[in-house]
């Protein structure tokens, strides 16, 4: 098997074995805490730009297949696990997760101390690293991680955003229409939105509000998505113009970023961010806890924004940061996980039917 090895940018550097393609990756390197749903991780297009650390030791058993995909192709700009499974047990798998890896050219490292990674991350933050099977002198790759591009500052939603507008497929019967804004949206979102009855157009990022108007939509979802919130200037004039409208909203993890932004405040940075299917939140209205999936590594800072208009409505255990927000007078609310799970818990699919119920308002009133 041939060499492989992840250089940190803080002078770390382990050697391994080459699991993926052939080729050199930088990234940013950090943690994901899920013990399933690798296939999953790999296709969400919210890991452009950055190398995954996987936390579960054991990762490829059940193999992968064209079906558990939530976009066309991966995304991860690098895999780093303990230990990759050569020979996956399930009657779904159609390759190896080794095959798929390199079929989709993703390069890949196993036999590192994970643990040791996930504490170094937890401890100095996330990191910029590189994984090579290409050159193995250390103070080469040290320098080529330290030389590669921030995260802060970085625009990777014009790389993983659709270019051209598609619908999804509709539901048997229709009761709403949604103009899904990509930033880098999962397919599951897309499946969950479509069996609470909406027919969706997913628009590119890039797409003006006069576009979103045209479709006559009962409301707007802002997905997923990479990247540095505050590097996507062109996205906030849509948002802005639809909230002057009062179509009702519904925000996710990027998406919900860029509302605080279209809203008027700020994001920040995390340390090392929040990345698993295990993340406990607390809606502060119900007093309600949720077991959430998450994936982001910036947060909206409440002090920004005005809290006579906005209910910082969800909170992040593990820290306090903030994990959702409701508009106090307009059909608008957000929220810093993943409600569509794929992979993780399913504690949160309740927002897709809040969102329904606010387009039957909002439908209402346009009718009366």
């Amino acid at each position: 098997m041939k060499k492989a090895i992840l250089a940190i940018a803080d002078g770390s550097v382990f050697e391994g074995r080459a699991v993926g393609a052939d080729g050199e990756s930088t990234g940013e390197l950090v943690f994901n805490t899920s013990m399933t749903g690798y296939q999953e991780i790999l296709t969400d297009p919210s890991y452009a730009g950055q190398i995954v650390t996987m936390t579960y030791p054991h990762i490829g058993n059940y193999g992968c297949n064209e079906a558990d995909t939530e976009s066309k192709h991966p995304y991860v700009w690098g895999f780093v696990m303990r230990e990759c499974c050569f020979e996956p047990s399930n009657w779904r798998a159609t390759s190896t997760l080794p095959e798929y890896l390199q079929k989709h050219n993703v390069v890949a490292i196993d036999g590192v101390d994970t643990r040791q990674i996930t504490r170094l991350l937890r401890t100095k933050g996330a990191q910029k690293a590189v994984i090579s099977t290409v050159d193995f002198d250390h103070a080469s790759l040290l320098n080529k991680a330290r030389n590669s591009a921030d995260m802060a500052g970085s625009d990777f939603v014009k790389e993983v955003a659709v270019k051209e507008a598609y619908e999804w497929p509709a539901p048997a019967e229709v009761k709403y229409r949604v103009v899904a804004m990509d930033y880098g949206i999962k397919h599951n979102i897309l499946r969950l939105l479509s069996a609470h009855g909406c027919s969706v157009r997913v628009l590119p990022a890039t797409a003006g509000p006069e576009e979103v108007l045209a479709e006559k939509p009962d409301g707007v979802f802002l997905s997923n998505g990479p990247g540095d919130p505050a590097a996507l200037p062109y996205v906030y004039p849509t948002v802005r113009a639809l909230i002057d409208r009062k179509i009702p909203i519904f925000g996710i993890c990027l998406g919900h970023q860029i509302l605080g932004h279209a809203l008027g405040g700020n994001t920040y940075k995390l340390k090392f961010g929040h990345r698993g299917g295990n993340q406990p939140v607390l809606d502060q209205n119900t007093g309600r806890v949720e077991i959430t999936a998450q994936n982001h590594g910036f947060a909206v800072d409440t002090a920004t924004l005005n809290a006579d208009e906005i209910d910082f409505s969800h909170v992040h255990l593990n820290d306090r940061t903030c994990s959702g927000m409701t508009h106090k007078t307009l059909p608008i609310f957000s929220v810093q996980y993943h409600p569509e799970a794929s992979p993780g818990p399913h504690d949160s699919r309740y927002l897709f039917e809040r969102f329904t119920k606010l387009m039957d308002e909002y439908k209402a009133a346009q009718s009366a």
